[in-house]
């Protein structure tokens, strides 16, 4: 679209990348700026639930390439969420039946992101970390770069994460609270050896065991539909429990080394089902790490302008629900629908960027309830 607003945005992750296909895809000019250096994801995590709001929202923001890429280098589908104590009696279990086979129930982070990618090479800035931001006389705003530089443009669009620059900028007051859980992920590549380790339902989707004491452990299968080059089917594999429960501050937990992480895991569930405890001991050593888990507290909506967020820039979750991509792949849907409709002259872009607004904050911050409420569910009986 010839004269349409020029849209920067700030982070190359699932949301602002999802947000770059669908405006590039409509004609306007677009410009990603990522702190990375590389397309491979920092540790944020290894498997992705994707659910039907986010398939949605992939059709709407992908062009036919990227989609199909997309869908072929995702997991084959899963039909089963269900929760087992620690010696595996099950205590629940939800299927879904008949899932259409073009739809993606998961993905590979890294995977997913380059699948994300396809087509914007010359889009995407890695390397470029937004510090801040300025709007010019003309009303236009200028992003500053850590590196050096500025760029300018019409519209800011915050998809920098939980420690979004733009955010502290534009929303100084509004906070994010540690929910007092630390994640343990890690991995274990799927080979004629450990193929027959997992249990059946853990090949079926995403499966939750807790025992009585405060430790919970997630695991689930990714097995490529068409594995891409270098990439390995694997077991993703969970740890969660409060810092109290693992018996060390943060400040020693992210110092340690992947194989101290992993014996952490190993450590904590001796006295669980042997099969639990065969799959961390085969897991691979150097794929440990820990996170923080952590959630946006609701601020009330602001006056729009040229800035805005997306994302955990603003509406940062709890992985509890396994949601928080798809709201992020939502808020890009919702977006880009505004903006393209304010280029073909129906509407002006702050009132694009506030209908935008109206629907994603209220959407966002009741899904963070949703998410920690499914949080107190699944530790409930470390209470």
């Amino acid at each position: 679209m010839s004269g349409g607003p020029r849209i920067l945005i700030a982070g190359a992750g699932i949301g602002g990348l999802a947000l770059a296909q669908s405006l590039r895809h409509g004609g306007l000019e677009v410009a990603v700026y990522e702190r990375d250096p590389t397309p491979k994801t920092r540790n944020q995590g290894y498997r992705i639930h994707i659910d039907p709001n986010g398939n949605s929202a992939l059709r709407t923001c992908l062009p036919a390439q990227a989609l199909d890429r997309v869908r072929r280098t995702s997991g084959v589908n899963g039909d089963l969420v269900a929760s087992y104590t620690h010696q595996l009696a099950r205590v629940m279990a939800q299927t879904f039946p008949g899932i259409p086979s073009d739809e993606i129930t998961h993905v590979d982070r890294d995977t997913f992101r380059e699948g994300l990618l396809t087509g914007l090479a010359d889009t995407v800035r890695f390397g470029q970390t937004v510090a801040g931001y300025q709007i010019t006389g003309q009303g236009r705003i200028r992003v500053d770069f850590v590196e050096g530089g500025s760029a300018e443009g019409d519209l800011l669009v915050g998809a920098d994460g939980v420690s979004s620059a733009v955010r502290r900028q534009l929303l100084p007051h509004a906070t994010t609270r540690d929910v007092g859980l630390r994640c343990i992920y890690g991995r274990m590549t799927i080979d004629e050896t450990t193929d027959t380790l997992i249990p059946e339902d853990f090949n079926r989707g995403f499966c939750w065991v807790a025992d009585e004491h405060g430790y919970g452990a997630g695991f689930a299968t990714v097995r490529f539909r068409s594995r891409p080059e270098g990439a390995s089917n694997y077991l993703m594999t969970t740890l969660v429990a409060t810092s109290e429960r693992l018996g060390m501050p943060d400040d020693k937990l992210f110092k340690l080394p992947p194989e101290d992480l992993r014996q952490i895991a190993v450590e904590a569930t001796t006295d669980w089902h042997p099969a639990i405890r065969k799959l961390f001991a085969h897991a691979d050593t150097d794929t440990f790490f820990p996170i923080t888990i952590r959630a946006s507290e609701r601020i009330d909506a602001w006056q729009p302008g040229p800035v805005t967020l997306l994302g955990d820039a603003i509406h940062t979750m709890p992985p509890t629900g396994g949601v928080g991509a798809n709201t992020a792949l939502q808020d890009a849907a919702t977006l880009s629908g505004e903006l393209l409709s304010a280029a073909r002259g129906e509407k002006s872009l702050t009132a694009a960027i506030a209908a935008y607004e109206r629907v994603m904050l209220p959407r966002g911050f009741e899904t963070i309830e949703n998410s920690l409420r499914t949080a107190d569910q699944m530790f409930a009986k470390a209470d």
